[in-house]
């Protein structure tokens, strides 16, 4: 039997992502909601066209998970085929990275993450998600 020569191996230790404080965890998720009922919901949620049997926009939520702040629609399934009459959609992720400053993604087709600011401040993190054809 012959015996392995052992080497050594950098590894270096994973960083620690850092804690959103509770503070700018609320401010941010006030601003996000009043983004999302000020401008986002009167201009995307309609009613359905009669007729037609394609999912349709319900609602705009928001919603914390870890150090992530993502942005999520509620769509109603018509078709008599479908899984689920109504399921959650994300489409834009805020990713606090600390000194109040965020990472912000859109979910592409592939339903992978695609960031577009590294970085940024809250305020302009929610320009963005208003004004970028990305993020609907």
């Amino acid at each position: 039997m012959v015996a392995r020569q052992k080497t050594w191996v950098y590894a270096p230790k994973k960083q620690k992502k850092p804690v959103v404080p509770e503070d700018l965890k609320d401010f941010a998720e006030e601003k996000a909601r009043l983004l999302v009922d000020n401008v986002l919901k009167p201009e995307y949620v309609k009613p359905p066209e009669e007729g037609d049997t394609s999912s349709y926009l319900v609602d705009i939520f928001t919603k914390w998970y870890r150090n992530y702040l993502y942005f999520c629609g509620m769509r109603h399934c018509r078709a008599p085929n479908c899984i689920t009459e109504f399921y959650e959609q994300k489409f834009a992720r805020m990713e606090y990275v600390g000194d109040g400053r965020f990472n912000l993604a859109y979910m592409r087709h592939t339903e992978q993450w695609w960031e577009t600011h590294v970085g940024v401040d809250l305020d302009e993190c929610l320009n963005e998600v208003q004004k970028n054809i990305f993020f609907y």
